[in-house]
This record gives C-alpha cells, sequence and structure tokens, in this order.
C-alpha cells in the first residue's frame, strides 16, 4: 500500500517563501501535505496562508513562540522548510532535527553546527535529513551543461559574470537581514555561482586573490568584487559580481581546448530562463533554453529523500549529495575566502578544506 505524503510545514513568510516557495509547492503539490505557515507575527504569517490557502485550502497560521513549539511538538510533521534570516536558521533548524524531523534551508552560518548534527546519529533512532537549499544545482540548464563539458575537452579557463541591480526597486532590498549580515548581499548571491563552478568543473577550489569595493553605500559592504579562482586541477579564472550597476547580466562561460560553454541567463516573451550555446572547434554551435526550475526541482529532490527515508527507516539511506549541508559549507568557504582576500586588499588566501 502507498504511503500517505509526508505533512510539512515552513518557517518563515517573507518574499522568498511567497513569491517562491509556495507558487512552486503548488505544481507538485501531490508529493506532501502543507499543514502549517509559521512567521514571528501573526500579520506576517496570516499574509504568507492568505496566499497558500488558493492551492493548499486546509494550511494552518502559526506564529510566535506557541506557533513554534506546535510545530516542533506536532509528530504529524515530518519535514519542515525554513526560510528565515540567516541569523536564525541555524539554531532553529537544530532544535527541528533535534525533534526528529527533516529540514531544508537556505546556506548560512553551518559550519559549526555540523558536529552537533553529527552527533544526531547517537541520539536518535536515525539521524533526519538536513539539506541546504541550492537550486542552482538543480537547474535544468546547469545539469544539460555539465553533460555537455566534456566536448570542450580540457578545460583552460572560466568567466562567471554577473551584474545584479540591488536598488530600493528590488523586493529583495528592504530585506534588513541582509544589511546586518556579514557579506550581506554578495554572500548570499555568490554561493550559487561558486556551485555552480564546483558542479560543472568537477573540481573545489583551493585559494583565491579579490578585491572588494563599496560604492554604493545604501548597500552593505561590499557591493563588487573582481576575483580570481584556483583549482584543485592548476586551472584558473575569474568571478566579477557587480550589484551597485543598473544592468542585469549572469554569464558562465567554460573555455575548453575543444571548444567553450557558455550559460546566460535570457528573458524570453517575460520569463526568465537559460541559453546554453557549445561552440565547438570546428564553428559548429549547439543551443538550447531552459526555464528557470531549480527550486521546483530541489523540492521535489527532497520530499523524495524524505519518502525513502521513510520507508528504509535506518541508517542504510543515503540522501541526494546535492543537498548536503557539506555541499554548502563548501560554497560558502570560497566566499568567505574572496571576502577575506578583499579585506586584505587582494592577498591570496587559501579556501578552507572540509
Amino acid at each position: 500500500m502507498t504511503a500517505p505524503p509526508p505533512q510539512i510545514a515552513i518557517l518563515g513568510a517573507g518574499i522568498f517563501a511567497k513569491t517562491e516557495y509556495i507558487p512552486r509547492l503548488s505544481e507538485i503539490a501531490d508529493l506532501f501535505v502543507l499543514k502549517a505557515i509559521w512567521s514571528r507575527t501573526e500579520e506576517s504569517a496570516r499574509g504568507a496562508v492568505d496566499i497558500a490557502e488558493k492551492f493548499f485550502p486546509n494550511v494552518e497560521c502559526k506564529w510566535g513562540d506557541a506557533g513554534l513549539n506546535d510545530i516542533i511538538q506536532d509528530a504529524s510533521i515530518v519535514a519542515v522548510l525554513v526560510v528565515l534570516a540567516a541569523q536564525f536558521q541555524v539554531d532553529l533548524s537544530l532544535k527541528l532535527l533535534r525533534s526528529g524531523k527533516h529540514v531544508l534551508q537556505a546556506i548560512s552560518e553551518v559550519k559549526t553546527a555540523l558536529s552537533s548534527y553529527n552527533s544526531l546519529s547517537t541520539s536518535l533512532p536515525r539521524q533526519p535529513i538536513w539539506a541546504i537549499a541550492e537550486n542552482f544545482r538543480f537547474e535544468p540548464a546547469f545539469l544539460e551543461g555539465k553533460k555537455l563539458m566534456p566536448d570542450i575537452g580540457d578545460m583552460v579557463n572560466f568567466q562567471i559574470l554577473v551584474e545584479a541591480p540591488m536598488n530600493s526597486s528590488n523586493p529583495y532590498f528592504s530585506s534588513s537581514w541582509r544589511h546586518n549580515f556579514t557579506g550581506g548581499y554578495i554572500l548570499d548571491m555568490a554561493v550559487h555561482f561558486v556551485a555552480v563552478l564546483r558542479m560543472l568543473s568537477g573540481c573545489e577550489v583551493t585559494s583565491v586573490s579579490a578585491m572588494t569595493a563599496h560604492v554604493d553605500t545604501t548597500l552593505p559592504p561590499p557591493d563588487s568584487l573582481s576575483s580570481v579562482i584556483q583549482l584543485e586541477n592548476g586551472r584558473s579564472g575569474v568571478l566579477v559580481a557587480v550589484l551597485s550597476g543598473k544592468t542585469f547580466k549572469m554569464s558562465h562561460r567554460f573555455v575548453g581546448v575543444k571548444g567553450t560553454l557558455q550559460i546566460d541567463v535570457e528573458n524570453r516573451e517575460g520569463k526568465f530562463g537559460y541559453a546554453v550555446a557549445l561552440f565547438t572547434a570546428d564553428g559548429q554551435t549547439k543551443t538550447c533554453y531552459y526555464p528557470f526550475r531549480g527550486v521546483t526541482e530541489e523540492l521535489k529532490t527532497f520530499f523524495n529523500d524524505i519518502s525513502l527515508a521513510n520507508e528504509k527507516r535506518d541508517s542504510s539511506f543515503l540522501p541526494e549529495p546535492r543537498l548536503s549541508v557539506l555541499e554548502g559549507v563548501r560554497d560558502v568557504a570560497v566566499i568567505e575566502a574572496i571576502l577575506e582576500s578583499g579585506n586584505k586588499q587582494g592577498a591570496l588566501v587559501q579556501v578552507n578544506k572540509f
């Protein structure tokens, strides 16, 4: 007999929860039951529930300490999506994990919590899944790019160029936690590009040298960076990110001895997606286009992992590696090294290994 879909809760009712998670969850509503949405304030929680009720009419509204305790103590809720400010995520995620619930959260200061998570295997019958939300690893365009990488031959160089205007017209501009978080928007954004670099190159980053700047004082420092990145295979390339400009561009280019792979964000018919182009030595060009799909695929994978873990009910289950905390920590370690190098006027900084 098929097991009933897992019941889940969302902690957080901010922009990303309302504009990304709830709509994407509605596309795969057959995989779970959304039982509750929680926020620190009743007003915020009700705002998200009002949106979610269109797709999940039985969703409950929870807020404050009492509402959080309800979710933690509710044995019927087996998994929680944590969509909160980075400063609060880790402690809350560990509370949920200790209660035996699976957790999907965005990347933040998780390094110091790894040992606490690993110790859960000795205190619980089975270790719950702690997954890090890195949707770029699930974008069909980058998965296609990974398949095409052998066609460029030995990689010679890479260039990742990003212009992402972060001003008052951007809905994320008013998120106060990013203004009060070390690295601000750069850390929050650039981990995605490091994830793509590591996935497509198949290599870890060993060292970085970077210059950073703070031009737009309405943004937290830094608002731009220019970095040279060294990979463990001896190859190098650049990551350039600018938040204080007025135009938008996102380009990943990998140059090899047999060709070049380029993946650019494009707006087609009012919707954003990725244009993938493979340029080969014989002058041929292979192109394809993929709409944004990473968040949906990431959520589907998380729910599939939950189902498989519940079926096995022992330590033999291995979650999807792309969602692992370790992958997220390795992404963050690169950005932290870049920020450190920027503070040291471009000095070479070794990336911490995990």
